[in-house]
Formats: C-alpha cells, structure tokens, sequence
C-alpha cells in the first residue's frame, strides 16, 4: 500500500504513574503544538488526584530502589540510555517539533540525553566517595559519615529543554536512590511522556519515576504541600511561583532546590544543558548518617581495631 493510501495512527499520550499508562483521573486533555502553532497531539490534563497517586506511587517504590545496590542502580541506568540510543529518531522528531530545531539540532540534543544518562549511571557507586566517608575526630572511635536518599522528590521539569533539561533533573534524583513525581514540560510535555514508555520498558521498576502532564502551578501546589513528599526541585518554576512553593515546602522541612539563576524566571532558556552538570544535583537529595563506632581494647588478651 503506497505511503499516500495509508491511514494515518494518531499517537495517544497517556500518563506514567507507577509502571502503568493511566489516562488522567480527570478526564481532561490539552492540545500540545509545535513552535509555530501547528497541532502535535493532545496530551493529559493531570488533576491533583493524578499528582497523589503519583505520590503514593513513588513512596511504594522507594524502598526497593533505596535499598538496591549503587552498582545495580547504574546498570539501570544504562539500560535506559541503551533503550533511548535504539529510539533515538522518534525523540528526534519530537525534541524538534517540540523546540522549534532542525533536525540537526534535535539529534545533538537526543545524543546529550543519552550521554547524560551514561554520565549519571557512572556515578550511582562513587557519589558516596565524595559526599561521605571517615570523619577526623579525636578519641577511642570510628565515626563514619554515609550519604542516604532524602526519599520522595517532586521535580518540575525545564519549560524550555524538554528532553535534555529533563533528563538532567531526573537522572541525578533516582541516580543517588531517590524516587521521582515530574511535572513535564507545560508546553512541551511530548518528550517527557515518550520517556515514560521508555523507563517502562528499561529495568526501572514502576514507581521509581512517574510523569505528569498539565498546567505546572496547578500541580506542583499540591506536591509542595504534600506531606509524603520529602523534597523539590524547582527548575522549572518561575521566580513567583517558586516563592509560593518554597513557603509550601517549609510545612514539613523539605529539601528545596532553587532555580538557578538563569533559570529564574522559569523559562530556562538561558540555562546551558550542554556544560557539564558538576555533582551539584546528585548531592542536592542526599542526607548524611554518621555512625560513631568505639575502638580500642578489646577483653583481656588487650586485642585492639
């Protein structure tokens, strides 16, 4: 059958909450377009219903992402960045009608994604290397620090980099133990739910990451104030609105983590994805245990560490 004669098949995009595909709980869609108006797809509306079970999702999973091994994690994350290297051209295309690139442009920026995510796997089994270890304290004990995942993290994704901005939020989060509520892209959520599917089909158990499409402001107040949710990443918040979360957040002491800068006004279009990203984000979800061990003599024979 010649290309022209072919029915065309509309993508439907769902949602990623818990390993599962759901439609929005409330019914509602959005129409999603490319940066000269044209129409893409219609994307979920996600209610605040959407956002809680996206919570509840997440703390289900965290204990057995918690508790795999740093070296398991990263071989996780590989396989992700392996399953995106094979699906490369379908997150061209959307990264490119997405935000406004040539198809050139679209295929640096998928194969930073994919470079991120390698990047991240390699450091799931040394970020305790730097961020814990012996302390240099005098008297008759140990006293060792280790890093710890703070737990749950609510993550509101760039507005402008849908695909690299994204990944850069996400993989440090679950890299260091972490599970993960985003908020995609408001404009741009395509590329975040097409990750969806890929981290259902990768090794990542159902809970570790879960996307939510819709207006950003309408679902990050309820996350903010969510008392289950121990963290958040307010990247793709603007100035405003971040003030407004962070007073949120203070309900129950969760980690906040700023805009930077150039990110300030929420649009992120200033922010450089490309550099490389530093260990700023994987220490940002991180609590430290220390644990004081005594030394010294030990019974009679006057055996000692």
């Amino acid at each position: 059958m010649s290309e022209q004669n072919r029915l065309g098949v509309f993508k439907t995009y769902k949602l990623y909450v818990g390993g599962k595909f759901p439609r929005s709980e409330s019914g509602r869609v959005y129409e999603v377009t490319d940066s000269k108006g044209a129409w893409l797809a219609n994307a979920p509306q996600s209610s605040r219903k959407d956002a809680r079970d996206a919570v509840v999702a997440a703390r289900k999973a965290f204990g057995g992402w918690s508790g795999a091994t740093a070296y398991n994690r990263g071989q996780v994350l590989y396989r992700v960045a392996e399953m995106l290297e094979g699906r490369k051209e379908q997150f061209v295309r959307e990264v490119a009608a997405s935000e406004g690139l040539s198809k050139s442009k679209a295929a640096a920026v998928v194969d930073a994604a994919v470079d991120r995510w390698v990047w991240y796997a390699g450091w799931t089994d040394k970020i305790g290397q730097i961020s814990g270890g012996a302390n240099p304290v005098a008297g008759p004990f140990f006293n060792l620090s280790t890093p710890e995942p703070t737990g749950v993290v609510a993550v509101l994704a760039p507005q402008k980099s849908s695909f690299l901005g994204l990944v850069s939020v996400i993989a440090p989060v679950i890299a260091t133990g972490n599970t993960a509520v985003v908020i995609a892209s408001a404009d741009a959520p395509l590329p975040a739910l097409s990750l969806g599917e890929v981290l259902a089909t990768s090794d990542v158990p159902g809970g570790v990451v879960n996307f939510l499409s819709g207006a950003t402001a309408e679902l990050a107040a309820p996350l903010a104030a969510h008392q289950d949710v121990n963290a958040i990443d307010l990247t793709g918040a603007g100035a405003e609105l971040a003030k407004e979360l962070e007073v949120a957040a203070a309900d129950n002491l969760k980690r906040v983590l700023r805009p930077q800068p150039a990110e300030a006004d929420g649009s992120d279009a200033s922010t450089d994805w490309l550099a490389v990203p530093g260990t700023h984000r994987l220490t940002a979800f991180l609590e430290t245990k220390t644990v004081w061990h005594p030394t010294g003599a030990l019974g009679a024979a006057g055996s000692s560490y």
